[in-house]
């Protein structure tokens, strides 16, 4: 997925968080900071994976107008902006978060795609030029780096002035993500993204996966490193190589959804829903399907690179009738959010949105719930 082009500041990412939001249950943990109000301000939220730290932070957002003009397919527009209406959504705009997540996991740290990078934007470029900064780590001190796929949002942080950002990460991806923009045509046949900016877009991957290309390790479907604290799972439809992580720590584990999901009600309430920025349409769908039926029967934690920051969140399964399973593939899911906030009672900043929180630093997070019919 690529930049959008119009963005409405940052009392609008704070009120679309919070406006994502629907009952008001207190829930989550870990504490949240706030950077100074003064330039780019990241959001940066500290949590667990057992004995591993993570921090989500925010790079930004970006905001697309008319947003059922990027869902397909074209005859379920009419039950999505019934979606949106019936909960109160806007049908002018759709925000997508920008959350990359940091771990820690002993001596490494390790991070999971890095943003746009620094751009002249308000809205975008938070993570490399302060979200580190904040949590006292250094570009130098990134140990490992996994790339989802090579989508700017995600690709661009990565390199900076014509250099790796992170000198001393290795630089892991799937080897057909790699394969993919290096064919002679990458194939967007089936994708139904404006073929007009491709020529560019393939050019600028080519040329970052070349800056990369010292640091470049790939990895395969399955892999586990750091003591299988990190597998690495093709997930492939939004690009080939789309690849999607779980990490692990005792008893605890969190799976990075990466671009299985761009909405926060959409692909929940119906899997076959897809947005124009999928290469291959179809392949997402039966992946997406997988995969959120493995989370609801596993009732495994799960995080979203778009989804309302800091992207944390729980896909539940719902039997409803003769259910024939949830990891049955071809299974139609149908779902809907229940969404809750999270506080920190650490976090004393004056903010926009203090006098709704009372002084607390809230937290958009998510649970859908899906159903097999």
């Amino acid at each position: 997925m690529n930049e959008s082009t119009a963005g409405l500041g940052r009392r609008a990412f704070l009120g679309g968080a919070l406006a994502s939001v629907g009952g008001l249950a207190l829930a989550g943990r870990g504490d949240a900071q706030a950077g100074s109000e003064q330039g780019r301000n990241p959001f940066v939220y500290h949590f667990r994976i057992g004995e591993i730290d993570a921090w989500s932070i925010s790079d930004g957002y970006m905001t697309f107008r008319e947003p059922l003009g990027l869902m397909w397919p074209e005859e379920g527009r009419g039950a999505m902006r019934e979606w949106l209406e019936s909960r109160g959504e806007p049908l002018d705009r759709m925000t997508m978060y920008i959350n990359v997540l940091v771990i820690r996991i002993g001596s490494e740290v390790v991070l999971f795609d890095a943003g746009f990078g620094p751009r002249p934007s308000a809205e975008l470029g938070w993570f490399v030029e302060e979200g580190l900064r904040q949590i006292g780590i250094s570009p130098e001190e990134v140990t490992a780096a996994f790339l989802s796929h090579a989508h700017a949002d995600h690709l661009g942080g990565f390199v900076r002035e014509g250099r790796p950002t992170f000198p001393n990460a290795a630089f892991h991806a799937l080897p057909e993500e790699y394969a993919f923009w290096h064919d002679k045509e990458p194939d967007f046949a089936r994708s139904k993204r404006a073929k007009g900016p491709l020529p560019g877009m393939i050019r600028q991957v080519r040329a970052e996966f070349e800056v990369l290309k010292p640091v470049y390790q790939p990895v395969r479907d399955g892999a586990s490193l750091f003591g299988g604290a990190v597998t690495v799972e093709a997930a492939p439809g939004h690009t080939a190589g789309h690849a999607i992580f779980r990490i692990r720590s005792g008893r605890e584990s969190l799976l990075h959804l990466m671009d299985l999901a761009h909405h926060h009600g959409f692909m929940f309430h119906d899997p076959s829903w897809t947005i124009e920025f999928d290469h291959d349409p179809e392949l997402a769908v039966r992946t997406r399907k997988v995969v959120f039926a493995r989370a609801a029967a596993e009732r495994t934690r799960c995080y979203g690179f778009h989804l309302p920051w800091p992207g944390l969140g729980q896909v539940q399964g719902l039997q409803t009738g003769a259910a024939r399973g949830l990891d049955h593939a071809g299974a139609h899911v149908l779902g809907s959010w229940l969404r809750c906030l999270a506080s920190s009672h650490s976090c004393r900043r004056a903010m926009p949105w203090r006098a709704f929180t009372r002084g607390r630093q809230p937290v958009a997070s998510w649970k859908a719930r899906v159903s097999e019919t």
